[in-house]
């Protein structure tokens, strides 16, 4: 009975000391995203009156 009791402990303490490393993880671990900057390179006149009129 003594093993039973032993082996639901450690179990638990296992799960414990994995959801805690994984829970310090996703707080440690940096969350960058880098976002893609669209350049419009205008071509012709009417594009460059078009921007400028939603601007």
């Amino acid at each position: 009975m003594t093993d039973f009791r032993l082996k639901i402990i450690l179990s638990a303490l296992l799960a414990l000391v994995f959801s805690l490393i994984f829970i310090l993880l996703a707080f440690i671990l940096p969350v960058d995203k880098k976002e893609v900057k669209i350049i419009n390179h205008h071509k012709g006149k009417l594009e460059q009156i078009s921007d400028s009129l939603k601007n």
